[in-house]
Protein backbone atom coordinates (compact mmCIF):
# COMPACT_ATOMS: atom_id res chain seq x y z
CA UNK A 1 0.00 0.00 0.00
CA UNK A 2 1.23 3.62 -0.69
CA UNK A 3 2.20 6.10 2.18
CA UNK A 4 -0.88 8.34 1.37
CA UNK A 5 -4.10 7.94 -0.85
CA UNK A 6 -5.47 11.12 -2.26
CA UNK A 7 -9.33 10.98 -3.70
CA UNK A 8 -11.70 13.56 -4.24
CA UNK A 9 -14.64 14.01 -2.09
CA UNK A 10 -16.82 11.70 -3.87
CA UNK A 11 -19.28 9.35 -2.31
CA UNK A 12 -17.34 5.92 -3.04
CA UNK A 13 -14.54 7.79 -1.67
CA UNK A 14 -16.02 9.36 1.49
CA UNK A 15 -17.92 5.94 2.65
CA UNK A 16 -17.20 4.65 6.18
CA UNK A 17 -16.25 1.44 4.53
CA UNK A 18 -13.48 3.05 1.98
CA UNK A 19 -12.06 4.72 5.26
CA UNK A 20 -12.28 1.75 7.50
CA UNK A 21 -10.59 0.31 4.88
CA UNK A 22 -7.87 2.21 4.22
CA UNK A 23 -7.48 3.03 8.50
CA UNK A 24 -6.70 -0.58 9.06
CA UNK A 25 -3.36 -0.34 6.74
CA UNK A 26 -2.00 1.31 9.47
CA UNK A 27 0.62 3.26 7.62
CA UNK A 28 -1.46 4.97 4.89
CA UNK A 29 -2.86 8.10 4.95
CA UNK A 30 -5.67 9.64 3.73
CA UNK A 31 -5.67 12.74 1.99
CA UNK A 32 -8.90 14.54 -0.04
CA UNK A 33 -9.05 17.69 -2.38
CA UNK A 34 -11.27 20.57 -1.16
CA UNK A 35 -14.77 19.75 -1.97
CA UNK A 36 -15.30 21.42 -5.65
CA UNK A 37 -11.46 21.43 -5.93
CA UNK A 38 -12.16 19.43 -9.21
CA UNK A 39 -9.11 21.65 -10.57
CA UNK A 40 -6.59 20.28 -8.03
CA UNK A 41 -6.31 17.23 -10.35
CA UNK A 42 -6.64 19.15 -14.11
CA UNK A 43 -4.09 17.42 -15.71
CA UNK A 44 -5.32 14.17 -15.03
CA UNK A 45 -9.02 15.36 -15.36
CA UNK A 46 -8.40 16.60 -19.05
CA UNK A 47 -6.60 13.15 -19.77
CA UNK A 48 -9.67 11.46 -18.81
CA UNK A 49 -12.09 13.69 -20.41
CA UNK A 50 -10.32 13.03 -23.91
CA UNK A 51 -9.55 9.44 -23.39
CA UNK A 52 -13.56 9.31 -22.77
CA UNK A 53 -14.49 11.13 -25.50
CA UNK A 54 -12.27 10.38 -28.33
CA UNK A 55 -11.46 6.78 -27.58
CA UNK A 56 -13.38 4.69 -24.58
CA UNK A 57 -17.02 6.19 -25.88
CA UNK A 58 -16.35 5.43 -29.78
CA UNK A 59 -14.95 2.01 -29.49
CA UNK A 60 -17.12 -0.02 -26.49
CA UNK A 61 -14.06 -2.37 -25.36
CA UNK A 62 -16.22 -5.82 -24.08
CA UNK A 63 -13.22 -6.61 -21.88
CA UNK A 64 -10.47 -5.92 -19.52
CA UNK A 65 -7.92 -6.94 -21.87
CA UNK A 66 -9.39 -4.77 -24.85
CA UNK A 67 -9.43 -1.83 -22.28
CA UNK A 68 -5.85 -2.63 -21.17
CA UNK A 69 -4.34 -2.38 -25.25
CA UNK A 70 -7.03 0.27 -26.34
CA UNK A 71 -5.41 2.18 -23.12
CA UNK A 72 -1.94 1.60 -24.02
CA UNK A 73 -2.35 2.77 -27.26
CA UNK A 74 -4.20 6.16 -26.30
CA UNK A 75 -1.57 6.87 -23.73
CA UNK A 76 1.09 6.53 -26.49
CA UNK A 77 -0.96 8.48 -28.80
CA UNK A 78 -1.98 11.33 -26.44
CA UNK A 79 1.97 11.80 -25.53
CA UNK A 80 3.78 11.12 -29.07
CA UNK A 81 0.86 12.10 -31.87
CA UNK A 82 -1.81 14.24 -30.70
CA UNK A 83 -1.15 18.00 -30.65
CA UNK A 84 -2.34 19.87 -27.27
CA UNK A 85 -3.36 23.30 -27.65
CA UNK A 86 -2.11 24.54 -24.56
CA UNK A 87 1.30 23.26 -25.71
CA UNK A 88 1.19 25.43 -29.21
CA UNK A 89 0.04 22.11 -30.99
CA UNK A 90 3.12 20.47 -29.92
CA UNK A 91 3.15 17.00 -28.10
CA UNK A 92 3.96 16.66 -24.64
CA UNK A 93 6.39 14.15 -25.82
CA UNK A 94 7.83 17.27 -27.77
CA UNK A 95 7.64 19.31 -24.55
CA UNK A 96 9.21 17.33 -22.11
CA UNK A 97 11.88 15.39 -24.49
CA UNK A 98 12.83 19.29 -26.28
CA UNK A 99 12.66 17.23 -29.31
CA UNK A 100 11.78 20.28 -31.68
CA UNK A 101 14.78 22.40 -30.48
CA UNK A 102 16.84 18.95 -30.45
CA UNK A 103 15.74 18.68 -34.35
CA UNK A 104 16.98 21.71 -34.95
Amino acid sequence: MPEIINSDQGSQFTSNAYIDLIKSYNYTKISMDGKGRATDNIAIERFFRSYKWERLYLEYPETVTEVKILTKKYIEHYNFTRGHQSYDYKTPAEIYYDISQQAA
